[in-house]
């Protein structure tokens, strides 16, 4: 296979069983059909991680077919509340918010008479 070869092949990848099959992770359809969007993005975060892409193209798809079983693993074992792959998930974490003291006495100011 050419690195052409493997460039095409992924272009013609769309839906997260066809990435599973074509690397060949074996999967539980129940887990894909529930996280089948975060097992994705899971995998493409962890390719821009990746360090450097292998030259050879045996090594890119070995490397591709790694980071896939590790984003479907990492729903095997957990879901997608907990693995926060999307921001949606964390937009409601707690936050530390630091409101100084003269902010709020310049407001005042402003306040009208009781």
């Amino acid at each position: 296979m050419t690195a052409a070869d493997f460039t095409d092949d992924l272009s013609e990848l769309s839906t997260a069983e066809d990435f599973l099959e074509y690397f060949g992770v074996p999967f539980d359809p129940a887990v894909v059909q529930v996280n089948r969007l975060h097992i994705l993005q899971r995998f493409h975060d962890y390719l821009a991680q990746a360090a450097e892409m292998p030259a050879e193209v045996k090594f890119r798809w070995q490397l591709h077919a790694e980071l896939l079983t590790a984003a479907y693993q990492d729903f095997v074992t957990s879901n997608a509340q907990t693995e926060k792959v999307f921001r949606v998930f964390r937009m409601n974490e707690p936050r530390t918010v630091t409101v100084a003291l003269t902010e709020l006495t310049q407001q005042a100011v402003y306040a009208p008479a009781i």
